[in-house]
């Protein structure tokens, strides 16, 4: 019983989040399933790896997923993370925290990013490129 009140807090939370609030909450959770990843390989526990590195990828997908294709911004966003989830694969196939650890470093500096945007006058603008 415990566990229903976060996952309602989380519900309540995302139902209520703004697309650019909603936006850096997915990048949270990308950077918490890398660090898990890292922390799964350096243990050697390569199906924990394997298991934190797919939510990953699930995450950069629905990035990839949620591009407007009219930005221009998009065609370069969706190559950065068609190139994330590439080295996340390699990463995991070659049990590397490497790898993982440069796509980590990388959403860590996007998520500031887009947490600047969120703040400008023009960020209806910049949200639109994933929605």
């Amino acid at each position: 019983m415990l566990q229903a009140r976060p996952d309602k807090y989380l519900e309540t939370a995302v139902q209520t989040a703004t697309p650019s609030k909603l936006l850096i909450m997915l990048y949270d959770g990308a950077i918490r399933f890398c660090r898990q990843g890292i922390k799964c390989l350096e243990d050697k526990d390569y199906s924990g790896a394997s298991r934190s590195l797919f939510k990953a990828q699930s995450i950069i997908n629905e990035f990839r997923g949620s591009l407007d294709s009219q930005y221009e911004i998009s065609q370069e966003l969706h190559r950065i993370y068609e190139y994330f989830n590439y080295r996340l694969i390699q990463g995991n196939i070659k049990r590397d925290a490497i790898q993982v650890e440069e796509v980590l470093n990388h959403l860590i500096q996007l998520k500031e990013v887009w947490i600047e945007a969120a703040k400008s006058p023009a960020k209806e603008t910049v949200s639109g490129t994933h929605g």
